[in-house]
């Protein structure tokens, strides 16, 4: 496995095997692997003949006051797990370097209405960040693929969204959520979680499932169940931001006759914000 850590080593590494016409695949990560990167990881090794992994705790997705100097970082941990996956080539840039002008100067990627509700309505500026950083990934690694966690779903819809928008020739690909023995989603920030705050995690996942319960015994009442459950909760001790049925193809207010459907959450426990969702298919 190569590793590379400047711009212009990339730019030459991707070029030689363009040339050979082979299939190249991107997975972007900060890092801190767990067995839902490492699942990216293998069905990109599965569908492409070069892989590429990014790792890079990406400043422009962070607000001013959240854990960018805290987000774990395990680099050789990291790299050791991706040298058994049989990846190409992990890139790991410094901020410098996929940064060299002023932050405050520099041209962003924004995907409009998407980026405005649900997670961006709580992290002003969080989606702004994201598509740049995976804007200017794409740009470097000239992928044929991309692969995505759907547990970040609203992140998969953005850069779905941007992908058709400016005619990037990259297949955006969700793979499913990685989950814990309970249901917890796996996360790079569920490490943050209490002995006894990890116990009452996987309540986030039951409350998931008990809207899609709810939705399968023909309830429509969208903004009744969404409330119920923000209030079980709370009650389990989280902080909610938002529970949310949403119709799965733009991520718009449902109507009584759509099917398919999805229901997200997001909550703070303890320091740990978590986010999860679940696909809902009606009849």
């Amino acid at each position: 496995m190569q590793t590379i850590s400047r711009v212009s080593s990339l730019g030459e590494q991707v070029r030689a095997w363009r040339r050979q016409g082979e299939i190249i695949a991107l997975v972007p990560t900060m890092g801190n692997l767990h067995a839902g990167h490492l699942g990216l990881v293998k069905e990109a090794r599965r569908r492409a003949q070069r892989v590429v992994v990014s790792l890079f705790v990406n400043p422009l997705q962070f607000g001013p006051s959240e854990d960018f100097s805290a987000y774990p970082r395990t680099v050789e941990e990291d790299a050791a797990n991706l040298k058994a996956l049989d990846v190409d080539l992990l890139f790991m840039p410094s901020v410098a370097d996929m940064y060299p002008l002023p932050i405050q100067s520099m041209t962003y990627v924004e995907v409009p209405v998407l980026s405005d509700d649900l997670c961006g309505k709580f992290r002003p500026g969080h989606f702004r960040g994201v598509a740049t950083v995976v804007m200017k990934l794409f740009g470097l690694t000239q992928p044929d693929l991309a692969l995505f966690g759907e547990k970040d779903f609203q992140q998969l819809m953005v850069i779905r969204r941007m992908a058709a928008d400016l005619n990037l020739p990259i297949s955006i690909l969700g793979v499913p959520t990685v989950r814990e023995d309970d249901g917890l989603a796996m996360s790079s920030r569920n490490s943050y979680l209490s002995p006894d705050e990890r116990k009452k995690a996987g309540q986030l996942y039951a409350q998931l499932r008990r809207v899609a319960e709810l939705l399968g015994q023909g309830r429509r009442d969208f903004a009744r169940i969404e409330a119920d459950c923000s209030r079980n909760l709370e009650r389990a001790g989280f902080a909610v931001d938002y529970v949310a049925i949403r119709r799965r193809e733009d991520l718009s207010l449902p109507e009584t006759g759509d099917s398919a459907l999805v229901a997200l959450v997001a909550a703070r426990l303890g320091g740990a914000r978590l986010i999860d969702n679940l696909m809902v298919d009606l009849d």
